[in-house]
């Protein structure tokens, strides 16, 4: 009696965990065809996504879905904000997701503005409103005085409200205060590069101390536009873009010169670098330490500046309209209304073809 109770357990048990391997088998299989059908996923991404999230039917999830649609999001943006975040899936909508999208909209994002940094950033959607996102935005309006720029500053990079503002952003803004940077150029830097106030706190002191170390005062404007530089670019890549400017005939004392005057030069790629000092030197005749007096002209265009105003220039020299000496670094810097009223405008009538030439490379309006 005893032996054959054992043995019916047994059995009783094991079609227990039958059943329950079925289920989950079954449970898992929904699951995987929703996300691959539905979601856009691939097979082996739904398989390992749904060890993480599980349903038997699609009702929860088709109202996050309905309500992403609703929203404004495209079954594109959709399905790479769920491949991101299964577990979205299972939220209330009601609860969980549309307070945050309030939130963002009473703050003066549009619906475009929100579609766009939750599809960059879905981990905000993981994040509490009351305990990240609304304490991070606030700090941030506090620093830089309105709604309105933390607004920018989000906009640009939606991550400074999901980085802890006490271990990544405090710490690095103190490091700039302590160093003499006014409380201007800090705003400067937060509010049009956000994403480098986050760096790792060793090493933006690391950035801070070697721009320093270049001879570029604190006080100045463009020592955070350095430091936004030097943020960019390992040392490789640093030394990739001496060597470009050297090819010139530029010595490393000059390069260093033309970086603290406008460090946006360094910004520039080892491609641009070499493509702007040929059209100055081989294409202008012009010399190559016009870059140490002009670092400014390496932040250009080139398709879209440097090329179309040196053919509008020299086609109103070969009219006789333009000192043949004329100086187009001059030309060149001129903000864009400057330059049309100077130079293209006024030749309207002598010179009808001139207009049109520009108009052409620049794509302005008739």
């Amino acid at each position: 009696m005893i032996m054959g109770f054992q043995i019916t357990s047994r059995k009783i048990k094991c079609q227990s965990n039958f059943r329950h391997i079925s289920n989950t088998s079954n449970q898992h299989s929904f699951t995987v065809s929703y996300l691959i059908n539905t979601c856009g996923f691939s097979r082996e991404g739904a398989i390992s996504a749904s060890k993480s999230v599980n349903f038997e039917t699609p009702d929860k999830a088709d109202l996050v879905i309905s309500f992403f649609k609703h929203h404004g999001f495209s079954q594109t943006q959709i399905s790479s904000i769920i491949r991101r975040h299964p577990p979205l899936l299972l939220s209330n909508p009601q609860k969980t997701l549309l307070p945050k999208l309030e939130f963002f909209q009473s703050k003066g994002f549009t619906s475009s503005d929100i579609v766009m940094i939750l599809t960059r950033n879905p981990n905000l959607l993981k994040r509490s409103l009351k305990n990240q996102i609304i304490p991070s935005f606030d700090f941030f309006k506090n620093l830089l005085g309105t709604d309105e720029k933390a607004f920018i500053a989000v906009r640009r990079f939606s991550g400074i409200l999901v980085d802890k503002v006490d271990t990544h952003v405090v710490p690095n803004v103190n490091i700039l205060r302590e160093n003499g940077v006014r409380e201007s150029g800090i705003c400067t830097l937060i509010k049009n590069w956000p994403r480098v106030i986050t760096t790792d706190q060793v090493r933006f002191k690391e950035i801070v101390e070697e721009v320093k170390e270049m001879g570029i005062n604190p006080l100045r404007g463009n020592f955070v536009q350095a430091v936004l530089a030097i943020r960019g670019m390992n040392k490789s890549t640093w030394e990739r873009k001496v060597n470009a400017y050297k090819r010139w005939g530029l010595s490393e004392d000059e390069i260093l010169v033309a970086f603290a005057k406008n460090p946006s030069c360094f910004r520039a790629s080892e491609d641009k670098i070499m493509r702007v000092m040929d059209f100055l030197v081989n294409k202008m005749g012009l010399e190559a330490s016009l870059i140490v007096k002009r670092p400014t002209l390496m932040s250009l265009s080139l398709e879209k500046r440097l090329i179309p105003r040196a053919l509008a220039i020299q086609f109103l020299q070969s009219k006789g309209l333009v000192k043949k000496n004329f100086y187009f670094p001059t030309a060149f810097e001129h903000v864009e209304e400057l330059f049309l009223q100077r130079f293209v405008l006024p030749n309207k009538e002598e010179a009808s073809e001139l207009l049109q030439l520009y108009k052409e490379k620049m794509d302005l309006p008739e």
